[in-house]
This record gives structure tokens, sequence and C-alpha cells, in this order.
């Protein structure tokens, strides 16, 4: 990701693609971030993960983890973190262009 130091990460995890698919929805269509990616986690756990202004991801997350709990019991985690540390940034998909298309795509390898 280049020069995004200062941009906000929130993210949300779920239990199940469906939430995950809902918080997405409801994160993009909530304020102005950028669907970074998702992780499939394993055991059915997804993570979804976007990137903008800290107030924007906040909004965002905050409408991702609501859509997400009207889908049943799928949200397990929302979280926001202001200012990425530059060394966590390495650790983060790069991939602007990944959706939630399945789990062919670069970010979809289980971490176990």
């Amino acid at each position: 990701m280049a020069n995004v130091s200062g941009i906000a990460l929130g993210m949300i995890e779920t239990r199940g693609l469906v939430p995950a698919i809902e918080a997405a929805d409801a994160m993009t269509k909530a304020a102005e971030v950028r669907l970074v990616g998702r992780q499939f986690v394993g055991g059915g756990y997804v993570t979804v993960l976007v990137r903008g202004e800290t107030g924007a991801v906040n909004a965002a997350v905050r409408a991702g983890a609501d859509a997400c709990e009207r889908v049943g019991d799928g949200l397990v985690a929302a979280h926001i973190i202001a200012r990425v540390h530059n060394e966590v940034e390495n650790i983060l998909p790069t991939s602007p262009d990944t959706g939630l298309g399945g789990r062919d795509g670069d970010l979809s390898q289980a971490i176990a």
C-alpha cells in the first residue's frame, strides 16, 4: 500500500461469509472508505478490512457491525486503528482491487 500512513484501518471479523458480505456492503455504503480485502481466517471466520480517514472508518465500522448483527449471530469483533504503524503495514493486504470474490483471490489463504 503506497504511503497510507495516517490512514485509519477498520476491521470486522464475522462468523461466516454472509455476515462478512453484509458488513462490507454496509461499510462501503455508509462512508467514503476503500474496501481493501478480506481474509478467510479459518474455522468459518472472515475478516473484512477497510481504509480511509478516521471519521469515515469509524462510521463505516459501526454501520458494518450493525448490519452484521442484523444477519444473525455473525459479528465476532469490530476494531479501528486510527494510525497504523509502519511495521504493521507490512502484514496488511496490499491489493486495492481485491474484493469478496471467492477463495481464489490473493487474500484468501487460511491462517491456521
